[in-house]
């Protein structure tokens, strides 16, 4: 990262400011950090961070034109790529419902973005998925680390260690009903000590703090080579307050979206993100849809919505690239998610969506409709 401040992209009276301020190189922005380079050339944190990322991307891009030579577009085929689609894994759930209608589980090196109201069960998904990153490969997991970003302080280690123990007591039933020797060496370090020691849990409380986190990414996997999960419990969170100018907070969006894109692709580990719900208000009704607008619907491989149903639990898978459109019940038990049993499919003219009603604080109902129009991308 040896790049001149002068040949990067940036405002010509903003590499003014930087050369007077005597940076020289595009490292030494990016070791001063927002808050640092606010304070240096008179800027505020908003335009530091979007000018980080502008030199990050452009020091990134110079890194694969280098080691890709001349050719540095990467060049296979269609063959090729489904080969290489088959390779990658799954974290499984533990709810077989939830895994069936995401084809196997959470993928590797896609991005999945779970939105809902509070108290559905996002974060709860978050902390199993964790533990079960974490499940060795002769159990069917992949035998990774886990990298949870809390941006609301709803991480609750007491109940990861409960989702933990159940977890280990699960692979410990299966090493006795199956006598592999396999199973039994993996066990000799698969504990609840263990798992907990190989979840990196990072605090965000603004955006400033998140978006630093994920361009700090790569080099905190490049130590921890293991990490097959990254949650961002949260992405909304930071997002919706204190932003006047809304074309700078989609700028951030866009930006933090293609980092995310890049981290899970070089990686090899799956992006798991939660999402609000919010409430649009139109002419004849009001829709409840996910937060952040319609161009970050787009930011997502997968997205499932967590919803109820009076008071039963339902997962509609939205959006995904292979799998189709469905919904399952389920339920959190004081282990983990689990399929409810005793929950019918209602018989529908339409789509789930097309009649679900959501009872709003005021008391009227929101119909969501129109969110599975608006934000399958």
């Amino acid at each position: 990262m040896q790049r001149e401040v002068g040949t990067l992209p940036l405002a010509p009276a903003l590499r003014a400011r930087l050369a007077a301020a005597g940076f020289q190189t595009a490292q030494e922005l990016l070791d001063t950090g927002p808050c640092g380079l606010s304070k240096e050339i008179g800027i505020s944190r908003e335009e530091a961070l979007e000018a980080l990322q502008v030199v990050r991307q452009e020091c990134q891009g110079d890194t694969a034109r280098t080691a890709g030579g001349s050719g540095a577009t990467r060049k296979c085929t269609a063959l090729e790529l489904l080969e290489e689609e088959q390779t990658q894994g799954f974290i499984i759930t533990f709810c077989s419902a939830l895994d069936n209608i995401l084809g196997g589980g959470v993928q590797l090196t896609k991005i999945t973005e779970i939105c809902g109201a509070p108290g559905v069960g996002k974060t709860q998904l978050c902390m199993q998925l964790a533990v079960d990153v974490q499940i060795p490969e002769c159990f069917g997991g992949v035998a990774g680390e886990a990298v949870f970003i809390d941006t609301e302080g709803s991480f609750m280690v007491d109940r990861v260690v409960d989702i933990a123990a159940a977890c280990v007591q699960h692979c410990h039933l299966i090493a006795e009903a199956q006598q592999e020797e396999d199973h039994g060496k993996a066990l000799e370090t698969f504990s609840v000590e263990n798992i907990l020691s190989h979840i990196y849990c990072f605090r965000c409380r603004d955006y400033t703090e998140l978006l630093a986190q994920v361009y700090l990414l790569p080099e905190f996997l490049a130590e921890h080579s293991k990490v097959r999960l990254v949650v961002i419990d949260g992405i909304a969170f930071p997002f919706r307050h204190d932003f006047e100018d809304l074309a700078l907070r989609t700028r951030l969006l866009n930006g933090l979206a293609q980092q995310l894109i890049i981290t899970a692709n070089e990686h090899r580990a799956a992006v798991v993100l939660t999402n609000q719900m919010t409430t649009r208000i139109g002419q004849s009704q009001s829709t409840l849809v996910p937060a952040l607008g319609e161009s970050w619907g787009h930011a997502a491989t997968v997205r499932l919505i967590f919803h109820w149903d009076n008071t039963q639990r339902l997962a509609t898978l939205y959006k995904s690239p292979s799998q189709k459109e469905s919904t399952i019940a389920y339920e959190i038990t004081n282990h983990r998610i689990i399929e409810a049993q005793d929950w019918k499919r209602p018989i529908r003219s339409s789509s789930p969506a097309d009649v679900l009603t959501v009872q709003l604080d005021h008391g009227s109902k929101c119909h969501i409709q129109s969110f599975f129009k608006f934000f399958k991308g």
